[in-house]
């Protein structure tokens, strides 16, 4: 009788759970009967919380085979026994082991990610947490903690919010993932990176990055993702992996919405 008892009550309470689960989705839909969802990136009302269709037409999205260490697209799948890195990443591999990206940074994805980086708006970091969702899935797998680039203290105060950890927030409540927003910061505000040659990047973040005493704790012997907006020639990405893996990091891996096509060249 008493498991009798106990199954009746498994039955009510799945069944309470299915009628909440219902009502919300039936609260949902009527919101947005009542106010539809607006697209990120234009004041049109919209089927979901995303973009508009002509903008998801101009994204480029970076889909498998991709280079393993730095996320480019291959132009073809070379097959089981083709090498799973580019020309570049065999020649000069980076110090973080692994890389993925949602797209190519071009016109069509630069104006959103510009506008969620400099124009406040936020709405994008979900939107942009559920691209890396997709493309960084098997870095995901792997890693035991997410942790976002970090801003200067002074770029932080001027921009407000630190769109790296926006993205990284969300990426690691959904994959289960330990979140270290305080794990790296940046110590020296180092002059912006545009316009700058690779080897200049390189130059101007180096030694910039550090890891906290409780992020030291944290990260010892954890397979780390590094998030961060945008791939250009991975100097930043570098060196926040350098000071990781000094610290006591097993490894780490990058996920970016981004990269610019030409962020690998063979060295010279």
């Amino acid at each position: 009788m008493a498991h009798q008892d106990g199954g009746w009550r498994e039955r009510l309470e799945a069944g309470r759970s299915r009628v909440a689960l219902g009502l919300r989705a039936l609260g949902r839909g009527a919101a947005d009967l009542l106010m539809p969802p607006l697209a990120h990136d234009s004041p049109e009302a919209a089927a979901s919380a995303g973009l508009t269709p002509d903008a998801w037409t101009r994204v480029t999205f970076l889909e498998d085979p991709v280079c393993d260490g730095c996320g480019a697209g291959f132009e073809m799948d070379g097959g089981v026994f083709a090498s799973p890195r580019c020309a570049a990443c065999l020649a000069r591999p980076y110090a973080f082991a692994r890389a993925r990206a949602a797209c190519v940074y071009d016109e069509a994805s630069r104006g959103l990610i510009l506008k969620f980086k400099h124009g406040d708006h936020q709405p994008f970091a979900p939107l942009f947490a559920r691209w890396l969702s997709r493309s960084a899935a098997p870095l995901l797998e792997e890693a035991d903690a997410v942790a976002p680039v970090p801003l200067h203290r002074f770029r932080l105060l001027s921009r407000r919010f630190n769109q790296a950890a926006e993205i990284a927030r969300p990426l690691a409540r959904g994959a289960g993932l330990d979140y270290l927003p305080d794990a790296l910061v940046r110590q020296t505000h180092t002059t912006t990176q545009g316009g700058k040659s690779a080897r200049g990047r390189r130059l101007n973040v180096r030694k910039a990055f550090a890891v906290t005493e409780e992020g030291r704790r944290r990260i010892k012997g954890r397979r780390i993702l590094l998030v961060d907006d945008v791939l250009t020639t991975g100097a930043t990405a570098e060196a926040c992996a350098h000071a990781l893996l000094e610290a006591g990091a097993r490894a780490v891996d990058l996920a970016v919405i981004a990269r610019v096509r030409t962020a690998r060249e063979l060295p010279t």
